[in-house]
């Protein structure tokens, strides 16, 4: 259950965390299933105003910022409402994905150890 002030107005518990995706999708199982549960998380983010002060892209997560990734359109829709999301450059050049990344900033480690290092909280989904 989110928390809530006085108002009752939902409060944004992301805004201090940098999120590290670092899978083409969330938990252990099939693929499709993996996929449908991170876009259900991005869509909560997005719908709710829950919006992290980062999302950093590596290893296989780099796979979610290519063209045909399902959950691109969220990723997108969070970089509109001013989320920075971090692509791992070592990681997208391995994957041959670099020239087919259609979100975010391509950057280094220590572009992500910045957004690691200067948020309140990290969590890795």
């Amino acid at each position: 259950m989110p928390s809530m002030n006085p108002d009752d107005a939902p409060i944004n518990d992301f805004a201090g965390t940098a999120v590290l995706l670092t899978r083409a999708g969330m938990g252990q199982a099939e693929p499709a299933l993996q996929q449908k549960v991170l876009q259900v998380f991005l869509t909560m983010l997005l719908e709710n105003g829950q919006l992290p002060r980062a999302i950093c892209l590596y290893t296989e997560g780099v796979k979610l910022a290519a063209e045909d990734s399902p959950a691109l359109d969220l990723l997108r829709g969070l970089a509109a409402e001013g989320v920075p999301v971090i692509v791992c450059k070592t990681c997208s050049d391995f994957y041959g994905l670099t020239d087919h990344l259609r979100v975010g900033v391509v950057g280094g480690m220590g572009d992500i150890l910045a957004a690691m290092a200067t948020a309140a909280k990290v969590i890795t989904v």
